[in-house]
């Protein structure tokens, strides 16, 4: 069993900059990929940015240039690093992580509890 530990959403103004952070806490598993979903309420969740564990990104064409999704060598986190904040980007935050479990010997998929941000003036 994994958990997806999340913080650092709140309340920006436009323009202003935000990093998320998100760890999963468990044991016997291996990262395959990590990432940062959104949701708005009465819409789909869409993926933001996802990074492998061989450090290859996915983005989401409306944050390229202002987000930056990142390990820092640090095991089993992930963040994300936004800038530029737009209202637009206003949602619910949910971190991603697809695990291997190596009791289990097969892939799983968890989410975080979310954390909101808002961008507003």
């Amino acid at each position: 069993q994994v958990q997806l530990v999340e913080s650092g959403g709140g309340l920006v103004q436009p323009g202003g900059s935000l990093r998320l952070s998100c760890a999963a806490v468990g044991s016997n598993f291996r990262i395959n990929t990590m990432g940062w979903y959104r949701q708005v309420p009465g819409k789909q969740r869409d993926l933001v940015a996802t990074i492998t564990s061989g450090g290859s990104t996915d983005m989401l064409d409306s944050v390229k240039g202002r987000f930056t999704i990142s390990t820092d060598n640090a095991p089993n986190t992930v963040y994300l690093q936004m800038n530029s904040l737009k209202p637009e980007d206003t949602a619910v935050y949910y971190c991603n992580a697809n695990v291997y479990s190596r009791s289990a010997l097969a892939s799983y998929d968890y989410w975080g509890l979310g954390t909101q941000v808002t961008v507003s003036s």
